[in-house]
């Protein structure tokens, strides 16, 4: 599952070239977001009317993950045990609930959840 950053990264062209290449491969097999990403995707202010299209049509390609009940009560769990911020607490809980590797390059707040299944693609 990608986190909004890598997404970010990748839609401006800002990615490594052996990130890019491990980054293409699951962007081309199977593109899971959570809603929060595609919020986030969606909400960001692009700086011209093509960089919209472009953010559209990754959103639109890829899987969305909606909140459900489990991943609610897990995004509770997380925020009390890590005091972490709400968008950040969804995305891990929507991880951990669908058994999802995340892909981010937020380790301040991801390194720590021992149940998340994280990589940070730049390290």
């Amino acid at each position: 599952m990608l986190d909004s950053n890598i997404a970010i990264y990748f839609l401006n062209g800002q990615l490594p070239p052996k990130t890019l290449d491990f980054i293409l491969t699951i962007i081309e097999s199977e593109c899971n977001i959570s809603v929060i990403s595609k919020i986030e995707l969606l909400g960001w202010q692009a700086h011209s009317a093509g960089e919209q299209e472009n953010i559209q049509g990754f959103v639109n390609e890829a899987v969305i993950i909606h909140l459900d009940d489990e991943i609610v009560e897990k995004t509770i769990e997380l925020r009390k045990l890590y005091k972490m911020q709400l968008p950040d607490a969804v995305i891990a809980a929507t991880a951990i609930v669908y058994n999802f590797v995340l892909i981010s390059r937020n380790d301040k707040d991801f390194h720590k959840i021992a149940e998340l299944n994280y990589q940070n693609p730049f390290i």
